[in-house]
């Protein structure tokens, strides 16, 4: 986020779009729901499903799923058209504004109503009501950026920001909502395969010469050749260029599109070893499983999704032969003649922190009385609650002229429905601790598709009926629920049911430049089903 979460009631207005946000980030939900009931604020809630915070928005625009480029292409085309670009902070603080301009021409209200099905009129409205506040906020989570046009979904929204100026101050911002609780962190310090710590690319020599030296280790055993995402992996395993997978954390055989091929590729690869608090579906398949300290269990940091660097200490003992990841890891990468000497995830931090720039000012004795927000580049910095105040990371501000272009898969005779998928409040992601919670898992104990009544009395499904749905990667089964959450034509369901997985179904097909999957849209076929006795 370029913004605080304590300043999202300074907001005038908040766009929200691609985040159920009080089921997937439950606290910022209450943040905005506050900033509406107590301070004025309105919502502009940008998603094809009628989520909670639709009760609370003073405009829903319920967009055809993957069609967000050509609707914010539209807003921007609206905003350029009707004299509403801050154009002081256009000239002062951006570059390749008149190229942006060019491209947004022909994307009128009326072109982009075609292919989003909201009405012309709400996107006039919706635009004019962004860019006219004082302050504006854009949220977003993985509902703009898991599609084949990821990327491009979050620079026309950062266009948006660009021209109206809303950037840089409180109440303002591009603030994309992290899907897990330490995704920011991990990402911060290298676990991205193309950058070092601190986004510092792994092309660069000058990176190269960097952390060779504070590694201790010659230039030339850091590649300058960036690695390989999940799912260029699981590619890689099934062709033999992958020979071994070790999984830390996370639960593939769930969570990943296209499990048929992910299957496919954990049974191909030579060795396959998981690191995890309990023997998942990925863990089941694997030649070493070796068994971590849960969060409540270990000491370290989290850096959650407003880049807050917390501390976090052990709650509890460490169970039978579990160890701290970090022990794990620094024990396996000796075997690995590594010589390694870190004693403490304290003095790891401190490393990090001599590589990082925006980590440069932070250690364990500083985060010891309260979280601190990168970038923190020296020990009396007191943090940075809002990004870009006065310039932007290279200078100018960037506008993109995008091109919309439709999703990978899309709608036929043969799979006439689009499935999208998410989360709900009770499960988390590939359930491996949620799902063990009786709580949790009376309150919500079997997978469910959601269908439109209008579908639902086309298909002859009633409410508890079980329905087959079907895309050219799988099939699941699952309970109906009939609902107007859902509009007509799509249905959805959450991916936290092994039994019902619904990453059966979703396409494997990525961003080009993020390489994140598209599993918000793929092409289904629907019918009532008999009842499943294993389930």
């Amino acid at each position: 986020m370029t913004n605080s979460i304590d300043d999202i009631v300074q907001a005038d207005v908040l766009l929200v779009t691609g985040s159920n946000t009080t089921e997937a980030h439950p606290v910022i939900g209450l943040q905005m729901k506050k900033a509406v009931r107590q301070h004025g604020a309105k919502l502009i809630l940008i998603d094809p499903r009628r989520i909670e915070l639709a009760e609370f928005a003073h405009m829903h625009l319920r967009h055809n799923p993957g069609s967000d480029v050509a609707l914010f292409n539209a807003m921007a085309h609206v905003i350029i058209r009707d004299g509403l670009v801050n154009s002081e902070f256009v000239a002062a603080r951006t570059e390749n504004f008149d190229a942006l301009a060019a491209a947004v021409q022909e994307w009128t209200p009326e072109r982009a109503a075609t292919i989003s099905g909201v009405p012309a009129d709400q996107i006039v409205a919706a635009a004019h009501l962004y860019a006219k506040a004082n302050a504006s906020a854009i949220f977003w989570a993985m509902g703009i950026t898991q599609h084949t046009s990821g990327t491009d979904n979050v620079k026309v929204l950062a266009n948006l920001a660009l021209m109206t100026g809303h950037i840089g101050r409180p109440g303002t911002g591009v603030n994309p909502l992290r899907g897990q609780n330490n995704v920011q962190g991990a990402c911060d310090v290298g676990g991205l395969p193309n950058v070092y710590p601190g986004y510092q690319p792994v092309n660069s020599a000058d990176m190269q010469r960097k952390f060779a030296a504070a590694w201790g280790v010659p230039d030339e055993r850091l590649s300058l050749t960036p690695g390989l995402t999940v799912t260029e992996i699981m590619h890689g395993a099934l062709t033999g260029h992958i020979k071994a997978i070790f999984v830390m954390g996370e639960n593939p055989m769930l969570s990943d599109p296209n499990l048929t091929h992910v299957e496919e590729a954990l049974r191909a690869v030579e060795f396959l070893a998981v690191q995890d608090i309990f023997l998942n579906e990925t863990a089941q398949l694997a030649d070493v499983v070796l068994p971590a300290a849960s969060f409540a269990e270990k000491e370290g940091t989290f850096t959650n999704t407003e880049r807050r660097v917390q501390l976090i200490r052990p709650a509890l003992d460490v169970p039978g032969s579990a160890r701290p990841d970090w022990a794990i890891i620094t024990d396996l990468a000796n075997r690995l003649d590594a010589n390694w000497q870190y004693d403490s995830p304290s003095a790891i931090f401190d490393e990090l922190a001599t590589v990082t720039p925006q980590y440069a000012g932070m250690s364990f004795a500083r985060l010891q009385e309260t979280g601190l927000q990168w970038p923190c580049p020296t020990p009396d910095h007191p943090g940075t609650a809002v990004l870009h105040a006065s310039q932007f990371t290279r200078g100018k501000g960037l506008f993109h002229a995008i091109s919309y272009r439709p999703p990978a898969e899309e709608t036929d005779a043969d799979y006439p429905f689009i499935l999208s998928t998410g989360r709900i409040l009770f499960h988390w992601h590939g359930g491996t601790m949620s799902r063990r919670s009786p709580g949790l898992e009376a309150i919500a104990p079997q997978a469910e598709v959601e269908i439109h009544p209008t579908d639902a009395a086309a298909l002859g499904v009633t409410v508890g009926d079980w329905v087959q749905v079907r895309s050219r990667r799988g099939e699941v089964t699952a309970v109906a629920r009939i609902t107007r959450r859902s509009p007509v034509g799509t249905v959805f369901m959450t991916f936290h049911f092994a039994e019902a997985a619904a990453n059966l179904l979703t396409i494997d097909a990525v961003d080009p430049v993020a390489k994140i999957p598209e599993y918000k849209v793929c092409a289904v076929a629907v019918r009532k089903a008999e009842r499943v006795s294993a389930q």
